[in-house]
This record gives structure tokens, sequence and C-alpha cells, in this order.
């Protein structure tokens, strides 16, 4: 059986985590990027291939409005 992740259980847990990731010390790694139109396509993948990172769904921003 795999090691369970760590998770913060506490406020100063979490202020560390924070400042990890504000120094840029903790990089989340992003393995594929879909469009908000291709989120059935993006669910396929998790299921199907193994996971090497994150995957991002993005969303156009439309500055016409």
């Amino acid at each position: 059986m795999g090691a369970v992740p760590w998770k913060p259980n506490n406020k100063e847990d979490l202020a560390f985590l924070v400042e990890l990731f504000e120094a840029s010390k903790v990089v989340p790694v992003i393995h594929r990027r879909y469009p908000l139109s291709e989120v059935p396509e993006a669910l396929r993948y998790l299921e199907e291939e193994p996971n090497l990172g994150k995957i991002l769904i993005t969303m156009e921003h439309n500055s016409r409005t």
C-alpha cells in the first residue's frame, strides 16, 4: 500500500504551506490543459491515462461584455 498523503491539520501547518507556495518552493505540475468546452475529454483522460500531473480547465476571458 502506498504512503498516505500528508494533510495540514492546524493553522500553523497551513500557514507553512502558504509560505512554501508563495516562495515558489512548491510548484504544481500541470500535465495537460483543456478548454472548458472539452471537460468531457479531460475527464476521460483522467480516467484512462496515468496521472503525471494536474489537469487544468481553462476559460476564455471575454472583455466585450
